[in-house]
């Protein structure tokens, strides 16, 4: 399956749409269906896993009207994406205009699947590990065993890789009790040839306060010197800059509907995922221009301070001067793998 559009054509149309003020970054939900049970998420009792499923042709014709505005990042997640026999249409179909991501808990995945994935144009794969010990992330996953298929799948995509440009990132979440799995987490990743990154729990996820990461105002300090030490640390020192802020009363000036909004498994259109009960349009029955529109206008999310996920914070980096320069080569280089250490990584900062 061939890309229809190079790499450096995405970057100029990524930008295009950044300069032009159109939202850059898209999270599609290709189903709420999930087979986990985790403690901190609800969306695998969500009524929405019981609703039909957005065709690969529906999701051509989608992305085809989303290139109005440019190339976007698109990100594919759920529920558990893997968990459709489709996901690699799905994914070559969104690698005709733009760069698909993919997040996963990593139980379907085969080194057969991340072959294919990474073939039909996968830009960026993310596996979900929130703790350096097995037992204590399979509790929390309520999945015995998830793990254990949770690093397989980051040995899977880290092999599967055919372009420079692809990457694969541990994605972390964090919580009340893990902050000290963080480092060695890193080393997991590191290990595997992979990234890690990392974002705070969100409340609105349960609406359970006791999943917070306890904050002394040096947890920030504490991830800016862990990302200074690990080169493989890819999260932007703009977002984690504000962990602290996002931990104690949360970050003013949400950006959503504006710098990036979310697309449910119908088609249905919000400022952001955690307003899916709430959409503005629909991406079949509206315009490029009307959605545009009708997402600049919903004003929630200027009054919102519930989140600092990565589709947020890592996104507003690139609306602040100091920002784009720290962020905007996260998202346009073409290095694929971490870096060799040197002598020079401590300094990056």
């Amino acid at each position: 399956m061939g890309l229809a559009r190079s790499t450096i054509q995405k970057k100029v149309q990524l930008a295009r749409a950044w300069a032009t003020r159109r939202p850059v970054w898209c999270a599609w939900q290709v189903s709420y269906r999930c087979n986990f049970r985790c403690t901190f998420c609800r969306y695998w009792i969500d009524p929405m896993g019981d609703q039909p499923e957005l065709s690969v042709a529906d999701f051509r014709a989608g992305c085809r009207k989303l290139a109005e505005w440019g190339t976007l990042l698109v990100s594919l997640a759920g529920g558990e994406p893997l968990i459709r026999p489709d996901i690699v249409e799905i994914v070559a179909a969104v690698a005709q205009q733009h760069m698909p991501f993919l997040t996963t808990n990593g139980w379907f995945s085969t080194p057969e699947l991340a072959q294919e994935l990474m073939a039909a144009g996968l830009w960026g794969a993310s596996v979900s590990i929130d703790y350096a010990d097995a037992a204590r992330h399979d509790r929390r996953r309520g999945m015995p065993g998830a793990f254990e298929r949770a690093v397989a799948a980051l040995e899977h995509f880290s092999a599967a890789r055919r372009y420079k440009w692809q990457r694969v990132n541990l994605m972390a979440v964090l919580m009340d009790d893990n902050l000290d799995q963080i480092e060695p987490m890193i080393r997991i990743a590191a290990e595997r040839d992979a990234y890690f990154m990392v974002q705070p729990y969100g409340v609105r996820k349960t609406g359970a306060t006791r999943f917070i990461c306890p904050n002394d105002g040096t947890v920030s300090r504490y991830l800016l010197e862990l990302r200074r030490q690990q080169v493989n640390f890819l999260s932007s020192p703009y977002f984690l800059s504000r962990f602290d802020q996002a931990l104690d009363g949360g970050v003013p000036g949400c950006r959503a509907g504006r710098g990036f909004f979310s697309i449910d498994s119908r088609g249905d259109i919000a400022v952001c995922v955690e307003e899916r009960a709430r959409p503005v349009a629909n991406l079949y029955e509206h315009s490029a221009r009307e959605i545009a529109r009708r997402l600049r206008s919903d004003a929630t999310p200027r009054r919102c301070r519930a989140c600092w996920y990565n589709c947020r914070g890592e996104i507003e980096s690139l609306y602040d001067p100091w920002g784009v320069m720290k962020s905007l080569p996260t998202f346009l280089w073409d290095r694929g793998r971490p870096p060799a250490r040197c002598a020079s990584d401590v300094l990056r900062l």
